[in-house]
């Protein structure tokens, strides 16, 4: 089999549609439409509706939900793909291009967890009522888990996206809660757990690896601080009421993040508000 595989070269069947996220979330005709629905209750566009908060009283939120679901269900075969693809793609050593065996064991044991969370996933979406293929697919979680430094692919995919998934777990499992849905609430947490598990491996990793290499780590940390900012969703990750994915602190601990760390994402994602602000503000009408 293939080793070091492009991210091109992965393979869907015909009820999966592919987008560019980068290019989705720096299309400027986003910011006219979340402009022309700032401040409308209920109304504007499908898109735009779904990048936000996600309460009881507002009635996009059952779509908000499924276009998560839709999303997390994507990301779990990505990840499941990507953690095959670590253990499958490097040798045994010490050199930048092999890894050590207990890490081939920990991706296996990722890659058992990631099939797991395909089969809650799929059952959630249906219970929620979601088909396959309803929302587009983001190749950007296999396209870092291709990259050839180890290294990068911890900090980008178990740090950076897996750690996105310790948020998006917390807020829908939150969103259980409150709508009284006991199995979203279920299947959150039950996934969150193993998420805990993935980021934690990352972190330790990491840690192990560069200890000796503190230009590596410092080239990691840069690759995963720019995963963080194009996965805030223009500052829809945060720790204010009104974010569309509340930052995890707590299991973001857990996972071996530190108080600055954490604080960093914070800032990345006000960042990121304040740059879509500004594009909102100058954007034309998409009217």
């Amino acid at each position: 089999m293939k080793k070091q595989m492009s991210a091109d070269e992965l393979a869907r069947d015909s009820r999966f549609k592919r987008v560019d996220m980068v290019e989705t979330i720096n299309d400027p005709r986003n910011a006219a439409m979340a402009s022309d629905n700032k401040g409308a209750k209920g109304g504007g566009n499908r898109q735009s509706r779904l990048l936000g908060s996600m309460k009881p009283e507002i009635p996009e939120t059952p779509d908000r939900a499924r276009g998560l679901m839709h999303g997390i269900f994507v990301g779990e075969i990505q990840a499941l793909e990507g953690a095959g693809r670590t253990c499958w793609d490097f040798e045994v050593g010490k050199s930048d291009e092999e890894v050590p065996f207990e890490l081939k064991l920990d991706m296996a044991r990722q890659c058992w967890d990631e099939s797991r969370h395909c089969e809650i996933s799929v059952k959630l979406s249906d219970w929620m009522g979601t088909e396959i293929g309803e929302f587009a697919e983001s190749p950007f979680l296999f396209q870092a888990a291709c990259n050839p430094d180890p290294v990068l692919r911890l900090t980008g995919v178990n740090r950076g996206l897996e750690g996105l998934a310790i948020d998006v777990f917390t807020t829908m499992k939150e969103l259980g809660e409150k709508t009284g849905d006991p199995v979203l609430e279920f299947c959150e947490d039950w996934m969150l757990a193993d998420e805990v598990t993935h980021v934690k491996m990352g972190s330790d990793w990491l840690r192990k690896i560069t200890v000796d290499d503190p230009d590596r780590r410092a080239r990691a940390l840069e690759f995963q601080r720019i995963v963080d900012k194009l996965f805030s969703f223009g500052g829809g990750r945060g720790e204010d009421d009104e974010s569309a994915i509340r930052l995890a602190r707590r299991f973001r601990e857990l996972a071996g993040f530190t108080t600055e760390e954490i604080d960093e994402i914070r800032d990345i994602g006000i960042e990121a508000r304040e740059e879509m602000e500004a594009l909102m503000a100058n954007a034309p009408s998409a009217s």
